[in-house]
Order: structure tokens, then sequence, then C-alpha cells
């Protein structure tokens, strides 16, 4: 007997798709808050000053930080907030990071950025492990300046058991 599969239609229907845009703001003490608890030492990440005489804006957000989604109280869950209002219900109830990278299309993100991040599914897979059926769900997101130019992608693996 082969168990139903944990990718339904409505799974496949979705990967592509792009979900709501949503606002990200990047602010120098949350940009400082993840240099120090990822243990940058530059000075670019802390002091304006320092970052603006080396050709900065302002002070940097360093390698994947991208800011934090605007928080809208109507908007409900965490999915919402991440732009992936269109996803569908999944028959898991754990969900464990699988990896995440960016690429960056050479602009600085700064803090006072104001971006735009669009996401969609970009692929769903499923394995069978020593915990039963996962799926392997990946995402990616695009983040755009206020000209509508594409700062950095980030591509996100999540395993849902």
């Amino acid at each position: 007997m082969t168990a139903e599969s944990l990718i339904t239609d409505e799974l496949r229907a979705a990967i592509g798709k792009e979900g709501e845009p949503v606002t990200v703001e990047v602010d120098k003490t949350t940009i400082r808050c993840f240099a120090r608890a990822v243990g940058h030492t530059d000075l670019i990440y802390y002091d304006e000053e320092y970052a603006k005489r080396k050709g900065h804006r302002s002070i940097v957000a360093p390698p994947g930080f991208l800011g934090h989604p605007v928080y809208i109280p109507q908007m409900g869950d965490a999915i919402g907030a991440r732009g992936l209002t269109h996803l569908p219900s999944i028959k898991a109830t754990r969900v464990l990071n699988g990896g995440t990278e960016f690429e960056y299309s050479g602009e600085d993100v700064c803090a006072g950025d104001v971006l735009t991040k669009v996401t969609k599914i970009a692929d769903v897979q499923e394995r069978s492990g020593s915990l039963g059926k996962m799926l392997f769900i990946t995402t990616e997101s695009n983040f755009f300046d206020a000209e509508g130019k594409l700062v950095a992608t980030e591509r996100g693996t999540g395993i849902v058991y």
C-alpha cells in the first residue's frame, strides 16, 4: 500500500506563483544587532561616519541580512509577513531550516533602505526519512529598491515533516 503524497495538486499549482509584495525596512539598530550576533567587527556595520568615509551611504547591512518585514497586525501570521499568502495547507507539524543562500546584485544595502520583497515557491520535493515523509520547499525572494532595481535574491529551503 502506497502512502499518500504530501505534494498535493494545490501545492503543485503554487510553484512559481509570486506572493504579495512585502515592505522590508533596513534600520541601524537591527543591522548592528545582526552584525554583533554573527561576529562581524568591521566598523562599516556599526559606525555611520566611518561607513560614509569608506564610500557607503550609511552603515551597511552585513551579508545575510536584508532587513525585516514591516509588521501590520491585520496581516496576521508570519507566513503572510514573508509574502507567502498563497501557500496551501500542508499535512505536517514541524519545520526545519534546510539552508539559505544570498545573491547580491552589486548595490550595498544600507540603513534607511526600504525594500520590496517578492517571494515565490521555486520547487517542492518529497523524500522519506527515519521520521517519515518530508517536504523540501525551496523559496526564492527577490528584493527591490525604491526605484524597482533588484538588489538581492534569497533562496531558502524549508524542510517540513
